[in-house]
C-alpha cells in the first residue's frame, strides 16, 4: 500500500507513575501481592512520552498524588470533545478521588467540567469517532452514563456490551485508527455488539485473543503512526500492511494493574 496516510498532531494529558502500584484488585490482571518495579515504570511512562514528542504531538501533565496509585492511568479521567469535558465517576471507590484533581486541571487549564450521575470512566469506555462516540459497558460505565455523554455532546452514542472481564473497559478491547478505521477483538463483545461494529466498520483490522492479551488493542492513531505495545506483532504486522506505521512503546509494568499506551493516555480534542 502507498504511504499515503497522514498523522494529526494531536494533544495528550498524562500523569508521571511517581506512585503507581497494585494495591488492590479492580480486574482479573491485578493481584495485590504483585511486586511493581517502580523505576522500571517510570522508564518505560518516559518513553512512551519522548515517542509522543518524537512524532509532533502536545504533552501535558497532572501532577500525580500520593495515595492513587492508578492515576496514572490518565484516559479514565475524562473525555474531551470539542473542548468540551465530560468528567469521570469510577466504578471502584479507590479510585474515585482521582476525578478531584483531574477536574482541578482541567479548570485550572479554563475548561469547565460535566461531572455525569452515572458511573462513567472517560476514555476508557467512551471512544470518540468522527462521527459518534462507541460507548462500552458491562463492566464498569453504565447505560445511564451513555445517554448522559449523549446528551452533553449532541453527537449519537454507540452501546457496546463487553463480555470478557479481562477487557473490562472498551479501550482495551478497541481502538480508533483513523477517522473511517478501528481495530478490534470481537471476542470482547456480545453477539449483537460483534453485529454492530461489523455493519459500522466493515473494513475493520480484526485482532487475535494473543494480540488483546498482549495489551494490543489499548494503542493509540494519530492517524499514521500507532503507538502499540511490542508484543502484539500478528496485530502490528496487519497494521503495516494497512499503511499504518507501528511505533512499539513496552508499557509493560503497567499491564500488571489491567493498563498500557492507551489507558496512560487522555487525548484533548479541541
Amino acid at each position: 500500500m502507498p504511504d499515503s496516510r497522514v498523522p494529526r498532531l494531536r494533544r495528550f494529558l498524562v500523569c508521571e507513575p511517581r506512585h503507581f502500584a497494585v494495591q488492590y484488585a479492580i480486574n482479573p490482571w491485578m493481584h495485590p501481592d504483585t511486586r511493581v518495579d517502580v523505576d522500571l515504570a517510570q522508564e518505560q511512562w518516559q518513553a512512551l512520552i519522548r515517542a509522543y514528542l518524537a512524532h509532533g504531538h502536545t504533552v501535558d501533565t497532572v501532577p500525580p498524588v500520593p495515595g492513587l496509585p492508578d492515576m496514572v492511568f490518565a484516559a479514565n479521567s475524562a473525555v474531551v470533545v470539542g473542548g468540551r469535558v465530560f468528567g469521570s465517576l469510577f466504578h471502584a471507590p479507590q479510585r474515585r478521588p482521582e476525578s478531584l484533581h483531574y477536574d482541578l486541571w482541567f479548570k485550572t487549564a479554563g475548561y469547565e467540567v460535566y461531572r455525569p450521575e452515572s458511573v462513567c470512566e472517560g476514555e476508557g469506555d467512551l471512544i470518540p469517532t468522527s462521527r459518534y462516540v462507541l460507548a462500552g459497558t458491562g463492566f464498569r460505565t453504565t447505560r445511564d452514563a451513555h445517554r448522559e455523554a449523549q446528551e452533553f455532546f449532541g453527537l449519537p452514542v454507540i452501546s457496546l456490551t463487553l463480555v470478557d472481564p479481562y477487557f473490562y473497559h472498551l479501550d482495551t478491547a478497541l481502538f480508533v485508527l483513523d477517522d473511517h478505521t478501528i481495530a478490534y477483538y470481537p471476542e470482547a463483545f456480545s453477539p449483537g455488539s460483534r453485529e454492530v461494529l461489523a455493519r459500522l466498520y466493515p473494513d475493520a483490522v480484526l485482532a487475535t485473543h494473543d494480540d488483546a492479551m498482549a495489551f494490543g488493542l489499548n494503542s493509540v492513531s494519530d492517524g499514521r503512526h500507532v503507538f502499540i505495545a511490542p508484543r502484539a506483532e500478528s496485530l502490528a504486522a496487519r497494521l503495516a500492511d494497512r499503511g499504518f506505521a507501528p511505533v512499539p512503546v513496552d508499557l509493560s509494568e503497567f499491564h500488571k494493574a489491567g493498563g498500557g499506551i492507551k489507558c496512560c493516555t487522555q487525548e484533548i480534542r479541541s
